[in-house]
């Protein structure tokens, strides 16, 4: 007969099997953390400049071996507040996880679109650039300058559908809104309608379904050319490079609207300060690498570098410099 060696109590064995998974994990985890797949989330629909931010990050951050890869996933839903609340309620230690955001992001938070959600709910990562706002029409319009989408506004505020991403208060909204003001319209008296991210805005101008789009001019850039898009204004202190560079100002063109957009990511409230700070030191070797101003223009941006904690304190000013603005309105929610 042949001789059995030493038999291994179940009891044991369910530990064995306990320890060999957790081992599997932790180096699963380990993997994640240092060269594995990392995730950045657009808190809109593709097509829009939040889908922009993320693919910029994505073709722009170092990818050494132990830097993580970067895919995309989309998050839609109360411009960016979907997003914003998974992260802070469910997945706030995600060491691997950023989210896009922009000046609309920084705006809901100023009119407490978010809850009681505040600007140091989160870990603010970097800033990518700055982007501008503008106002487009269908390239067959009627229209061929913003003085003249501002006229037929004034004789009939109800035939001229706007299409904006957000609802009132949103950024979009603002700036028609200010638009109008400037020109002695009552903002109460234009049509807007209410869309999810900018890349669905030029959908349904395309379609017919608005006949002008309050949107950035980084999302312009992916849809304007001959015979698609003709965009009269943008909402800049000069004239943008690439192919918007013939486009004018609003200023030029005798209104004095300026409208920023920082474009950036962030990170949930609880993740380990190494992973924060491993982060903070990419996005900064990534904006100091010879080749990231070529990419950021391609995206449509403008040169705006900020990262940690210097970007912190310039989102907590820009909150209250929006909250301002917003209380002219009358849009601020009380909680």
């Amino acid at each position: 007969m042949r001789r059995r060696g030493p038999t291994v109590p179940m009891h044991a064995m369910t530990i064995l099997r306990f320890l060999s998974s957790a081992l599997l994990c932790a180096a699963c985890m380990a993997g994640s953390a240092h060269g594995g797949e990392a995730e950045c989330i657009v808190p809109s629909k593709p097509g829009g400049a939040m889908d922009l931010t993320c693919k910029l990050a994505r073709k722009a951050l170092p990818e050494g071996p132990g830097d993580p890869r970067l895919r995309l996933s989309y998050m839609p839903g109360g411009i960016g507040a979907v997003a914003w609340h998974a992260l802070v309620s469910q997945r706030r230690a995600e060491p691997d996880t950023l989210v896009a955001f922009s000046g609309g992001s920084l705006l809901n938070l100023a009119q407490g679109k978010f809850g009681k959600a505040t600007a140091d709910d989160v870990r603010w990562v970097a800033a990518l650039g700055a982007d501008y706002g503008m106002i487009a029409v269908r390239a067959d319009a009627p229209w061929r300058s913003l003085g003249e989408l501002v006229e037929a506004i004034r004789r009939d505020p109800q035939a001229v559908l706007i299409g904006v991403s957000g609802t009132i208060g949103s950024q979009d909204w603002m700036k028609m809104a200010l638009l109008a003001r400037l020109a002695g319209i009552d903002p109460k008296q234009l049509r807007f309608v209410a869309l999810e991210g900018g890349g669905e805005g030029f959908t349904a101008m395309a379609g017919g379904h608005v006949q002008a789009i309050s949107g950035d001019a980084s999302e312009a850039s992916l849809y304007a050319g001959p015979g698609k898009v003709r965009v009269l204004a943008v909402l800049s202190e000069k004239r943008l490079p690439g192919v918007l560079a013939k486009v004018p100002t609003a200023r030029e063109q005798g209104y004095d609207l300026v409208w920023p957009v920082i474009r950036g990511v962030w990170m949930g409230p609880d993740v380990p300060d190494a992973d924060y700070r491993r982060w903070v030191a990419a996005f900064e070797r990534m904006q100091a690498a010879p080749g990231f101003a070529r990419l950021r223009e391609q995206a449509g941006l403008t040169p705006f570098s900020l990262t940690g904690e210097a970007l912190t304190r310039y989102i907590k000013q820009a909150v209250t410099d929006y909250n301002r603005q917003a209380r002219q309105f009358k849009l601020v929610r009380q909680h």
